[in-house]
This record gives C-alpha cells, sequence and structure tokens, in this order.
C-alpha cells in the first residue's frame, strides 16, 4: 500500500492544456489607391456585375434562335443613280493614259458643282523610315481653283513687303491677338523664323489644321515675298500618310483638259524628283484620278 502511494506522489500532474482561440488578423488595406477597402469591394462588385450579366446573355441566346445571316448588297447598288450611271462608262479592264483618264474624271463627275479632280498614289515606301517619309509641296502652273487667302505673321516691314506681294493678312503681334480671339480666317500661314517661338502656344491649334508654319512646306522663310506670291500663284503641299498613299487635288472639274494635263504632269515630276535612294522595289504602285464624289479611274502606270 505504502508503494502504491508514493508512486501516486512522485506521477507528475498533467494540467490539461486549454486551447487558446486565436482571434483572427484583421486584414489590413491602404488608405487609398488599389488596394484600400473601397476600391476592393469595387472591383468584386463590378466582376459579379459582370459575371450576372455574361449569365443573361448566354440564358438569352439560348432561348433566341440563330435566324439567317442578313443580306448585304454589293457597294455599287447602295450608290446613287448618277453614280452608277458614271461607272459603267470606265472600262475597268484597261489601265487609262492620264491624258484619257483626266477627260474621263470630268466627263464621269455626278456632282452639281464643279468638284475636285483629285489624284491618288500608292507608293512603295515605308512612312516609318525618316527618308522615305514623303513632304514637299509644288507650284501647280494653273493654280488648283481655290482662292487662297494668306497670312503673313512678320515685322512690320516684312509684314508691308507681303501686303504688296497679294497677302490677305499681314501683321506682327496684332496678329496673334487675332489668335488669341479664335479667329483663323486663313487658308496658308507664313512666317519668319525669329517670329515662330511666338506661334509656339497656337500650335494645338493650327497643327490639327494643318495652318501650323513648317520649313518643308516652305511656309517659314525669309524671303516672304516670294512665298506669299507662290502660295497665291497654287503652291500646294503634299505628303506621304500612314498608308503611303499621297492625296492631291490638281484643279477644277471647269478646268480647260489641256490645263489638268499640265498641272498632273508638273506634280508627278515634283513626286519622281522624292524618290528616296533606299528605295529597290517600284516606287509608285498604282494610279488613280477621280473627283470629289465621282467613281476611281485607274491609270497606266509609268512612273516609276
Amino acid at each position: 500500500m505504502a508503494e502504491k502511494e508514493d508512486a501516486k506522489l512522485e506521477t507528475p500532474v498533467v494540467e490539461e492544456a486549454t486551447e487558446t482561440k486565436e482571434a483572427p488578423e484583421e486584414e489590413k488595406f491602404a488608405k487609398s489607391g488599389k488596394k484600400s477597402k473601397k476600391h476592393i469591394e469595387e472591383v468584386k462588385a463590378e466582376e459579379e456585375r459582370q459575371a450576372k450579366k455574361a449569365e443573361t446573355k448566354a440564358a438569352e441566346g439560348e432561348k433566341k434562335p440563330k435566324g439567317a445571316a442578313p443580306k448585304v448588297r454589293p457597294v455599287l447598288e447602295r450608290r446613287g443613280k448618277k453614280y452608277q450611271a458614271a461607272y459603267k462608262k470606265i472600262d475597268r479592264t484597261k489601265f487609262y493614259s492620264l491624258e484619257d483618264a483626266l477627260k474621263l474624271a470630268v466627263e464621269t463627275n455626278p456632282a452639281k458643282f464643279n468638284a475636285t479632280v483629285e489624284v491618288h498614289v500608292r507608293l512603295g515606301v515605308d512612312p516609318r523610315q525618316a527618308d522615305q517619309n514623303i513632304r514637299t509641296t509644288v507650284v501647280l502652273p494653273n493654280g488648283n481653283g481655290k482662292t487662297v487667302r494668306v497670312a503673313v505673321f512678320a515685322p512690320l516691314d516684312e509684314a508691308k513687303k507681303a501686303k504688296e506681294a497679294g497677302a490677305d493678312i499681314a501683321e506682327d503681334d496684332e496678329f496673334l491677338k487675332r489668335l488669341e480671339k479664335g479667329t483663323i480666317d486663313f487658308d496658308v500661314l507664313i512666317s519668319t523664323p525669329q517670329f515662330m517661338p511666338k506661334l509656339g502656344k497656337f500650335a494645338r491649334v493650327l497643327g490639327p489644321k494643318g495652318l501650323m508654319p513648317n520649313p518643308k512646306a516652305g511656309t517659314v522663310t525669309t524671303d516672304i515675298e516670294k512665298a506669299v506670291k507662290e502660295a497665291k500663284a497654287g503652291k500646294v503641299e503634299y505628303r506621304v500618310d500612314k498608308q503611303a498613299l499621297i492625296h492631291l487635288g490638281i484643279g477644277k472639274t471647269n478646268f480647260e483638259a489641256k490645263a489638268l494635263l499640265e498641272n498632273a504632269q508638273v506634280f508627278f515630276d515634283s513626286l519622281k524628283a522624292q524618290r528616296p535612294a533606299s528605295i529597290k522595289g517600284a516606287y509608285v504602285k498604282s494610279v488613280f484620278i477621280t473627283t470629289t464624289m465621282g467613281p476611281s479611274i485607274p491609270v497606266e502606270n509609268i512612273y516609276n
């Protein structure tokens, strides 16, 4: 008995471990931004909304049977009667000479007004390359049929010369006040190099309209008189766009055939002179003549 009692005394008393449940840590959020509580809740709500929307669409799609594909008429049938009649006069199996194409463009003009005769050229250049980003000017000998309003921003002495040369507007600091009021009543703006910094704050207004003076276009120059006379005589700018295309109006449908042909030839001579040295293949890929609202006429490619 004594031994049993001693054994009981020697046996360590094991206390029952009491499990202590730790309180879950609170999720920490930022005060603002993408990790803020408000933003996270908004994202979850948007995800739930999109999921419900997808489910609704799927359910509606199952209910509604798919019908027959809609009938789409050819582009020509969706055109007006005058356009369709003009289109039938063009032989699509052949390429016309430049002279014949210009005559046919005037003949197939469906508009009641004197439309612009346009040249559209597709080039084999990459406009992303600096040496192939073609941009220049050409003086059309017979003009382009538009009345050009020329504005000159230059010192007073140069402005007086510009007025004598035929400029419609020729001012110095007074011109800036006109721009500040939003008055843009000109088609071409010519400036001297020293006055260009003053036009800087109006670049966002003039740039998208193509009115910001540029040395490549010959509208930033020290010879103001010459620039004004050329602009009035029919000087136009052309440049290649992102699709390697050039579009240019070379006259009106009321021009004589000879005048249109001279303008077109001067343009193509200028375009040939702009051929980049890095071009290995065809420079001019295709040429089309058209009017403002008329059908296009393919021209034989003799301009490579």
